[in-house]
């Protein structure tokens, strides 16, 4: 088998399409399904039943449970489904992939998606280029979809071909004899094996080619069925590096299932391969262990001439022929069964354990300050049974959102400040998905808002629904304050203007000033009220901001006439200087709609 370093470089050009389409489709979901589909795979998923339906349905139809779980992972990854719905999806994947081979095995038919992808893409150029964002983003989304499984394929077609080489692995017949440390062994080449191939269909055929050509036994090859079910969780692992700390655990979350499901496997290894033997030698079409004797036994040139397409053969080899489909078809058949019986009862078991599995993988890959996604901590589980609870939920959540915001004005500040190019494209970023962060979550809370308002409510807690609508919209609007000021300083930094150490210093000044202000606002919300105090605190504040921002303007003028610095960097300058003031503004709203709530309650 050659394999060059141009099959390599292939390799890794389709490693880069596959990521890429994973990158792009997830971001293409986000922007064109984000709220629908959300509210569709909460309700396919919204128990654990429910979610292992969900992928073992999708698994069968699309044909991949590699596939589902990249989806899987770009869903998680969007933000549309939380980690435990994502562990329930991913154990029926895991079923799925089992029906999937029975379907090959019975009609030897299998869809490939990657076949469409070509289609996919011309399909998407008209959406891709249209002047509509809502479009554009579906085409966005499909233009990823086609990326993603064409990388797919490519991955799969540009690894070693051990598939049609199998004689490549001839000499593993030297570790058959080891007792149970063989099925250790094959179990590890199971999983290495899939892990290459980028296939658990192409191990399973690979494993069926060891075992009819008697290199390993039939216990052997159910032992390297099991390391393809560790094998193939590497797929969701390498969707996962470019995606956000949630996708990551997610995929961690399946390889923790499979492991776990195979440990439990070792333990009862021989009795559940004798319970599988006798099914299918009861039941089945014959004894799946009478293929390695029947292979060992018969002499090679003979076995050579009936496992060859030939034609002219002798009424005894044509029986002998005959005979080793009968016991390949058995020995497939055990495999197969072996295969889905396993993952049945893995789920079952391990379905009860889907809290644990959160819980393990949240430890392991711990959250970072610079991970952001979108997750709502007090209103995702839907309305309580009470209306008025609701509406405390919905204000513990706006408490969260009014803190995300400054958190975001703080990343704005060390942006002004940041050197370093690439800690500057790292932290604009930031800045950008905070603001998209921000847009989702005005949009979920007010919808939360809007299906609490139409049960029984007293007249304050409708009130106080009316304050919080008006409040989620300012909040939001500061998310955008913050994101402008953001985008000035980009600007800034690709005109290369340079400022004054006094306008560094005015603008210090203004962003204290903004920063007091939300810092005034989150303590009057953590309050559920504002006092009197408070609130001539925080229009003090606000006229500040004002004066200021009047008193920078004239003095801009002067400094411009005089040339202290030139009209290009003055545009920037005030600009941020304005988009500070606007966010004050929107501070102040704040304020007064918690001023005008305390006063009527």
């Amino acid at each position: 088998m050659n394999y060059s370093f141009y099959d390599f470089l292939t390799l890794v050009g389709s490693l880069g399409l596959f990521l890429y389409g994973m990158k792009i489709m997830s971001e293409g979901l986000q922007k064109v399904a984000g709220n629908k589909l959300r509210s569709i795979l909460a309700a396919m998923t919204k128990n654990r039943v429910m979610g292992v339906l969900t992928g073992l349905f999708i698994t069968a139809i699309i044909q991949s449970s590699s596939a589902t779980t990249v989806m899987v992972v770009s869903f998680v990854n969007a933000g549309l489904l939380t980690l435990l719905q994502s562990i329930t999806v991913i154990m029926g994947a895991n079923i799925g992939t089992t029906v999937t081979a029975w379907i090959i095995s019975l009609f030897g038919f299998k869809v490939s998606i990657a076949a469409f992808s070509v289609p996919l893409i011309a399909l998407s150029i008209p959406f891709v280029f249209s002047a509509k964002s809502k479009r554009k983003s579906f085409g966005e989304f499909i233009l990823g979809f086609a990326f993603l499984f064409m990388g797919l394929e490519m991955l799969k077609n540009s690894v070693p071909d051990l598939k049609s080489n199998p004689e490549m692995l001839s000499f593993l017949s030297n570790y058959t004899q080891l007792g149970f440390g063989s099925v250790l062994i094959f179990l590890l080449i199971g999983t290495i094996l899939t892990i290459v191939v980028q296939s658990s269909s192409a191990t399973m055929a690979i494993t069926l080619v060891m075992v009819s050509k008697g290199w390993i036994s039939y216990d052997l090859g159910a032992a390297m069925v099991l390391g393809e079910n560790i094998g193939t969780t590497i797929t969701a692992n390498i969707a996962a590096i470019p995606a956000n700390v949630s996708a990551k655990r997610a995929a961690l979350a399946h390889t923790t299932f499979n492991v776990f499901g195979v440990i439990w496997m070792l333990i009862f290894f021989h009795p559940f391969i004798n319970m599988i033997t006798s099914i299918v030698t009861n039941v089945g079409p014959g004894d799946p262990t009478k293929l390695t004797d029947f292979t060992t036994h018969i002499n090679a040139d003979t076995l050579k001439i009936i496992t060859s397409q030939s034609t002219g053969l002798t009424p005894e080899q044509a029986a002998l022929r005959e005979q080793l489909l009968d016991y390949q078809m058995a020995t497939s058949y055990g495999l197969s069964l072996f295969h889905t019986t396993f993952n049945l009862i893995n789920t079952f078991v391990m379905i009860w354990f889907a809290k644990v599995i959160e819980t393990l993988v949240t430890k392991v890959i711990k959250k970072r300050e610079s991970d952001e996604e979108f997750q709502l901590k007090f209103i995702s589980t839907g309305l309580l049974s009470t209306s008025e609870l609701s509406v405390l939920q919905a204000w513990k959540e706006l408490k969260v959102y009014a803190k995300r915001t400054e958190k975001m004005f703080k990343i704005v500040r060390e942006l002004y400040y940041e050197q370093n190019e690439n800690e500057f494209v790292k932290k604009f970023s930031r800045v950008q998905k905070y603001e998209s962060i921000s847009d989702r979550m005005e949009v979920e809370i007010a919808k939360y808002l809007t299906k609490v308002s139409d049960g029984k409510l007293s007249d304050d807690s409708k009130f106080q629904i009316q304050t919080m609508l008006r409040v989620i919209s300012e909040i939001e609007s500061i998310g955008d304050g913050c994101f402008n000021i953001a985008r000035t300083i980009s600007r800034k930094k690709d005109d290369k203007s340079t400022y004054l150490k006094e306008m560094d210093s005015n603008i210090d000044l203004m962003m204290n000033l903004v920063e007091g202000a939300i810092h005034q606002m989150i303590e009057s919300m953590e309050n559920n009220h504002i006092s009197k105090d408070e609130f001539n605190r925080s229009v003090n504040i606000e006229n500040e901001i004002n004066n200021f921002r009047n008193q920078l303007k004239l003095q801009n003028i002067v400094d411009v006439k005089a040339k202290k610095y030139d009209y290009q960097s003055s545009i920037t300058y005030m600009d941020i200087i304005v988009e500070c003031e606007k966010t004050g503004d929107y501070i102040i709203n704040v304020i007064e709609a918690l001023n005008e709530a305390s006063i009527k309650s």
